[in-house]
């Protein structure tokens, strides 16, 4: 992770914000303080301002970048590359080579450490979501950084994400559920994601934490080879088992099933 304060030549020792990036993903994210002057902060941004929203997601900060940048399309791209000792066309260098300035204002970015930034900024990132599993009727089960353990109903925020909705329909689409790079949120393509914040803000708090859940992982689940030990005997006997419906894995795919160990117990002593 690379984070880069905002600012401004007109506004000397004020960050305006931040522009954190990922380069494994190469995935940009902005965040503004909620006490932002929309009239000082740069135009595509300050349109979000307007709608109370300081946390960028990466497709609204890629475009902020872009515009900051030699576009892909531009008829001598390949030459302006080699001059300038690139490769391939990386958004990220070239946002680097004017320190991210423009034509279009004042502003630029200044590389800074991670111990340096704002309370406020380190506060809002407290929840970061650690990990995130599906369940059904399209919740989600979200382990945050700051400890807290939610239940989210997706439904309830298609109307300003309508672009999960097609996940929302199909089980097996939304279970392909990931979080994007640290914890900013979940995601199930580039252009379907809930950041973190937003999450946080509409879920229901549970009693469980993250080791909870894992002691219940390593516990109360069993593969395939721990079934048979289980019920003394072979995968034929589980595969037939599950033709039958008698046991039910909760996870499979053409290498390996998982069930739950106390519905195979309970088979045991049938």
């Amino acid at each position: 992770m690379r984070i880069f304060a905002i600012q401004d030549d007109s506004l000397p020792n004020r960050v305006l914000g931040y522009l954190i990036y990922y380069e494994l993903q190469r995935a940009f994210y902005i965040e503004l303080p909620e006490d932002a002057d929309m009239w000082e902060t740069p135009l595509l941004l300050s349109s979000f301002i307007k709608q109370g929203l300081y946390s960028i997601g990466s497709n609204w900060s890629r475009m902020w970048v872009q515009q900051r940048i030699i576009p892909q399309d531009r008829q001598n791209i390949v030459q302006i590359l080699k001059e300038n000792g690139l490769k391939e066309y990386d958004a990220f260098q070239l946002l680097m080579l004017a320190k991210g300035r423009c034509a279009q204002d004042d502003c630029y970015l200044e590389e800074v450490n991670a111990s340096v930034l704002s309370a406020w900024l380190l506060k809002r990132w407290e929840t970061k979501i650690e990990d995130v599993t599906p369940l059904h009727a399209a919740r989600l089960l979200i382990f945050f950084r700051n400890g807290d353990t939610r239940i989210a109903d997706i439904q309830t925020l298609t109307p300003s994400h309508p672009e999960c909705r097609p996940y929302i329909a199909q089980p097996s689409r939304f279970s392909s559920v990931e979080v994007q790079p640290d914890g900013y949120g979940v995601m199930w393509s580039d252009r379907a994601m809930i950041l973190h914040h937003e999450l946080y803000a509409h879920s229901m708090s549970i009693p469980l934490t993250l080791d909870d859940f894992r002691g219940f992982v390593q516990h109360r689940l069993a593969s395939a080879s721990e079934a048979c030990q289980l019920l003394d005997c072979s995968r034929q006997n589980i595969d037939d088992l599950m033709r039958r419906g008698k046991l039910h894995p909760v996870r499979q795919d053409s290498k390996y099933k998982l069930f739950l160990r106390n519905e195979i117990l309970q088979r045991r002593r049938t």
